[in-house]
């Protein structure tokens, strides 16, 4: 458990010299910012000189890859599965169209019809309405779980799609036509050469800022939404609030699009908004790469070419026309998805990675100073049940049970397997609420309260079954721990502008993380880790958000002697720092040699409570425990 060794760096090579004897220095690596900036400057340079039709099929792709790069966001990182974001689309276009050919809306703004400035009107307009519609659905129906949400997604989207056809001031089937060109200043974007450098410059923007979003504090609260939630709720995120703003986000980026398709094809009518679009948009995401941005400009790009090839060759091989590409389409979209599960994005960059090195990070001049907790003095109570009950049915978990854990002190609570430790551990940490009795945390009454605001009054915890983001690294586990640390949101993330509080954080992560003698895992994936290593990534992370009541469910379990010991030894500190720690524990030995106090629970019911010595001999102890005796030498 002990920080490791530093090593020495090993020494460096001289520069290699040229014919004229003079150091030569080396060429500067690929990295991934340079091969995107690589990328951007060879498509600017062929931009003038490709032909309109591949112009053409180029900014197709761009509006797809935008909508897809925030299905990447929604369904790949947040775990929401949705197939209505055609809608969204629609939503942006149909702002704009209106917008601009309403002479109601022209007079009530003192605009002459037809004004350059009623397609900014009308972008304003299509985000506005994207971003309050998603709410209102958000709010709605992101409490469904499982297939729910997917059906839901499939309903309002189909309710917005015949909206768009059925109202007569949208045209209604026909749809609205004369759509003016955008201009800015004297510049007509009126070509699809000229606007398709607006539609890139905005895809390639929009990954830009949710590049930034994801390697964030934000970014780490929504990687967790899609497979830890009860463990981010603990951490202290609001995971119901991130989830809706992540579903507003996506739906915002589909208005985009919309509001630049509006404006490309001039004309607006509900057949591109269909239910049959928004599952193509989600292929795209999830072919492309689900959970990578630049997997969403991938799959678009894949899908639009794709498609167009098979409605050009499979007419001329069967002889007759019709939807046969739909038919391939989909049995190549099911080899693909058996095949390359992750999307094709993760296999091309694995393929990239021996051409390609990713520089080491850089951290800031300055760091935010990060908020400290004041710890209570020693003795004084901070976490208190008072007779908690839990029924499930029938079945009693927990009844009424009294416990009381004080600031510099180690209690344990150990029963036998059964005996309802982890129920009651779950209701003082706010994840689950008790059927009565209540829970005070540092003198407030918090039954009913979120784990949430738990964390935020000062708790941290670890769980039973390890629950860590597997694919992300150490570092960003244990620096999850300490979200409610900072305090930058999603704009200052997106612009960058959270850099100091970020490298703080990250600092605290490493440093609790070397604490616990974990430092050269911390750039490693947490699921490479063995389970015992694993459990003390939870104990780092519970630590970096400076806890002033930390609770461990089984520690120990899965750690070697030694490492048992330096587990001990670390408790130990906390508890002289004034911490309070309630150990849920099945070893005894590790259990009686460190607690200062131990309540037992069997059947749900508090058996004894007292100091090791006494629970020791407690008969009712020793009844409830097969081989009480060989315990009891155990421990002494």
């Amino acid at each position: 458990m002990n920080p490791s060794p530093v090593r020495a760096a090993p020494a460096a090579h001289p520069p290699a010299a040229d014919a004229s004897g003079a150091p030569r220095s080396p060429a500067a690596p690929l990295t991934p910012r340079r091969l995107v900036l690589l990328f951007v400057a060879a498509l600017a340079a062929a931009w003038p000189f490709l032909p309109e039709f591949s112009i053409t099929l180029l900014n197709y792709i761009g509006l797809y890859a935008l909508v897809a790069t925030g299905l990447v966001m929604l369904t790949g990182v947040g775990g929401m599965t949705s197939f209505g974001q055609a809608a969204f689309v629609g939503l942006g276009a149909y702002a704009t169209a209106w917008a601009c050919t309403s002479p109601v809306l022209a007079g009530a703004l003192g605009l002459e019809p037809g004004s350059a400035a009623l397609p900014w009107i009308g972008l304003v307009l299509g985000i506005a309405l994207s971003f309050c519609v998603a709410w209102v659905l958000g709010a709605v129906t992101l409490k469904l779980s499982g297939h729910y949400l997917p059906l839901a997604t499939i309903a309002w989207g189909l309710s917005l799609y015949y909206v768009f056809g059925n109202l007569e001031m949208l045209g209604g089937h026909t749809g609205i036509t004369g759509v003016p060109a955008l201009s800015i200043g004297d510049l007509s974007l009126a070509s699809g050469r000229s606007l398709g450098v607006l539609i890139w410059a905005v895809l390639l923007l929009a990954i830009w800022a949710m590049h930034n979003l994801l390697d964030s504090r934000e970014g780490r609260a929504i990687r967790a939404l899609k497979s830890g939630r009860v463990m981010a709720e603990s951490m202290g995120v609001d995971t119901s609030r991130q989830r809706i703003k992540v579903f507003v986000l996506a739906a915002v980026v589909a208005g985009l699009s919309g509001w630049l398709y509006a404006h490309l094809q001039r004309f607006v009518n509900p057949t591109p908004f269909h239910l049959n679009i928004g599952i193509e948009y989600l292929f795209m995401a999830v072919v492309g790469g689900a959970g990578h941005l630049w997997g969403a400009v991938l799959g678009a790009a894949i899908i639009t070419l794709l498609k167009h090839q098979l409605q050009d060759i499979l007419p001329g091989l069967l002889g007759a026309s019709g939807n046969f590409e739909v038919i391939v389409f989909g049995l190549l979209m099911m080899l693909v998805l058996q095949r390359f599960s992750g999307g094709l994005w993760p296999t091309l960059s694995a393929f990239g990675a021996r051409f390609v090195r990713t520089p080491a990070a850089r951290p800031p001049a300055h760091m935010a100073p990060l908020p400290r907790r004041e710890l209570p003095p020693a003795g004084r109570v901070v976490l208190e049940a008072k007779e908690v009950t839990k029924r499930f049915g029938g079945l009693v978990a927990n009844s009424e049970v009294d416990m009381t854990v004080k600031a510099g002190e180690v209690h344990a609570l150990i029963g036998p397997n059964g005996a309802g430790k982890s129920t009651f551990f779950n209701m003082i940490s706010g994840v689950d609420d008790p059927s009565a009795g209540e829970v005070r945390l540092m003198g407030r009454a918090m039954t009913g309260h979120p784990s949430r605001e738990f964390a935020a009054l000062g708790l941290g915890r670890t769980f039973q079954h390890v629950r860590l983001l597997g694919q992300r690294s150490v570092l960003e586990n244990v620096a999850l721990g300490a979200h409610r640390r900072g305090h930058r949101g999603w704009l200052a993330s997106m612009l960058r502008l959270d850099r100091a509080e970020e490298a703080a954080l990250l600092a605290e992560a490493r440093r609790q993380i070397e604490r616990c003698g974990l430092g050269d895992c911390a750039d490693v994936p947490a699921a490479s880790l063995a389970l015992g290593q694993q459990r003390i990534v939870e104990i780092a992370r519970a630590l970096a958000g400076q806890p002033a009541v930390l609770l461990l469910d089984e520690p120990a379990a899965g750690l070697r002697h030694l490492e048992k010991q330096a587990l001990a030894k670390l408790l130990a500190q906390l508890r002289d720092e004034g911490m309070a720690i309630l150990v849920v524990e099945h070893d005894m030995e590790f259990v009686m040699n460190l607690a200062d106090r131990v309540t037992v629970l069997e059947f749900g019911q508090v058996i004894a409570h007292g100091t090791p010595e006494q629970v020791q001999a407690d008969p009712r102890v020793l009844a409830a425990y097969l081989g009480g005796d060989e315990l009891l030498g155990k421990v002494a």
